[in-house]
């Protein structure tokens, strides 16, 4: 998948989980910031396999940890 493609669905499903256009950068930490809690992260990474359709695995949730990091992993693993 093209990453310009990967960026807007990236942003769409952070929008959908509620965060707001000024919290969203490539920096933005996930887990520690613009994630509130564990539900945000959990209905997130719902929202994109569910986009994305792929599988993540909790092993491999350490490598999505800010949005340039989710978009690489997207990169790597999305046909």
């Amino acid at each position: 998948m093209e990453q310009t493609a990967i960026r807007r669905n990236l942003y769409k499903v952070l929008r959908k989980t509620g965060i707001p256009r000024e919290s969203i950068s490539e920096d933005a930490n996930l887990q520690e910031g613009i994630l509130k809690d564990e539900v945000d992260l959990t209905c997130f990474l719902f929202l994109l396999e569910t986009k994305f359709q792929v599988e993540i695995d909790n092993s491999e949730l350490n490598n999505i940890r800010s949005v340039e990091s989710t978009i690489e992993y997207l990169q790597q693993h999305c046909a």
